[in-house]
């Protein structure tokens, strides 16, 4: 992609010095192979204001692993980040405003993607390019056509990828998978899933403002259109406008769907997709994802229903969010808290034994544990980019059906809804010149 005048921040502590760009690929694409696990892993942060940032402190926590490099839009998440890295290992890391730059660093093993759904694509397949590891978070992209090409470029280069769905590290959720596969509850032949919460409504509008100081606006748009700086499109509510994400379902979707694909090994995609809904409520908040969504997905032999109400807290179960796996002999309900059984009663009696609720555990440490530990075997990770690919696709294809009030029935061979033009059109997003998409890898 074409160079442009920004210039990466200089470390307060050290003066770097940076070689221009060239404009011609930077790396072969060779793998910085690890092998001893004694080795040193250095590691770099792309978006560094939340997740993010708490998937570097997780990446700190492993023995033998130390940042290298930030890198954010954000002069003054920047600064505060750097100075928190300090604290956590002992020296400050250098820091950046152009990820291109970044990447040019070949002392760096691995990067992780913390940046807003819009921005996963391009710096990832760059990061592939120039021989990086990647711990990407979820959703994969913000787009069908963007997965493929991050799919694409993970094989290529022959890249370890971890897909930011930690539930796949999970012992609660595995747990959940083996009681199911023993027979706990019978033949699976449906799942609810659903999270409502407060945050998918926005803020409340406010007016168009100035910049805020230190914020390199046109570099967090990106490819994104042009549109006026406001701040309920900003920091912690993005997500809620199709540019930059596509609320719920992409967010909360993504983890809690994997776990109904999970279920039974599921790697294809569904069938055929419906969905209703719309934006019913609060009309003075900011928002332009759906407030108001279920969609359905036909398997080939169960379902899978998505529902999400914003504003809400409340749900089925008394649980905001969570799945249900329901069985000819029992229900089983979880969330990343708790997991209960609800046995199906027949003439009194049970059809399975009951089970103690079970306590549920926080798996973003283990998650990134595994991803270190992949890079030194170059090994796939718990959550590898195909899976990646197939999740972010289930929850776009939630957002499309809606969008385009029709059923979706998605072609692998031609990569496209057939003879949808209006689904079709939301496959491929347009990038702002001088940003460009692959057409390939």
């Amino acid at each position: 992609m074409p160079p442009t005048r920004r210039d990466f921040l200089i470390d307060t502590s050290k003066l770097v010095t940076v070689v221009g760009m060239s404009g011609m690929p930077l790396f072969s694409g060779a793998a910085n192979k690890k092998s001893a696990a004694s080795d040193k892993i250095t590691i770099a942060l792309i978006g560094c204001r939340s997740m993010g940032f708490g998937d570097l402190e997780n990446a700190l926590k492993q023995s033998g692993v130390e940042c290298a490099a930030l890198c954010d839009v954000d002069s003054n998440i920047l600064a505060q980040r750097q100075a928190d890295t300090a604290k956590l290992q002992g020296k400050p890391p250098l820091i950046y405003k152009d990820y291109r730059k970044l990447l040019e660093n070949k002392d760096i093993d691995a990067v992780i993607i913390g940046t807003p759904d819009h921005w996963h694509c391009l710096p990832f397949i760059a990061a592939c390019e120039a021989g990086k590891d990647i711990y990407v978070e979820k959703p994969l992209a913000n787009s069908i056509a963007e997965c493929g090409l991050m799919v694409e470029a993970t094989r290529k280069y022959k890249r370890v990828v971890q897909v930011g769905q930690q539930q796949r590290s999970s012992d609660h959720f595995q747990k959940a998978m083996d009681l199911m596969n023993a027979g706990k509850i019978g033949q699976l032949r449906k799942v609810n899933v659903w999270a409502n919460f407060n945050y998918a409504i926005g803020s409340p509008k406010v007016p168009d403002e100035a910049i805020p100081a230190g914020v390199d606006y046109d570099m967090w748009l990106g490819p994104a259109r042009l549109r006026p700086f406001n701040k309920t499109r900003f920091h912690g509510n993005w997500r809620m406008f199709w540019d930059y994400g596509g609320g719920l379902v992409t967010d909360w979707g993504v983890h809690l769907l994997d776990m109904a694909l999970w279920a039974k090994k599921i790697t294809e995609l569904p069938l055929a997709v419906t969905a209703v809904g719309g934006n019913f409520a609060f009309p003075d908040h900011a928002h332009e994802t759906f407030d108001t969504l279920s969609v359905s997905y036909q398997m080939k032999d169960y379902t899978i229903n998505w529902e999400n109400t914003a504003g809400t807290e409340n749900g089925p179960y008394g649980i905001g969010y969570g799945l249900a796996f329901i069985g000819n002999d029992a229900t089983l309900v979880i969330n990343r808290e708790q997991m209960e059984l609800f046995p199906e009663i027949v003439e009194g009696k049970t059809k399975v034994a009951a089970m103690p609720e079970q306590t549920g555990n926080d798996s973003h440490e283990e998650h990134m544990k595994n991803f270190i530990g992949c890079i030194k075997t170059r090994k796939d990770p718990a959550c590898p980019i195909e899976n990646g690919r197939l999740v972010a696709m289930y929850a776009h294809m939630g957002n499309i059906a809606l969008r385009t009030q029709s059923r979706l029935e998605w072609n692998e061979g031609d990569k496209n809804f057939g003879q949808n033009k209006a689904a079709n059109a939301l496959i491929t997003p347009s990038y702002r010149a001088p940003w460009r998409l692959p057409e390939k890898i």
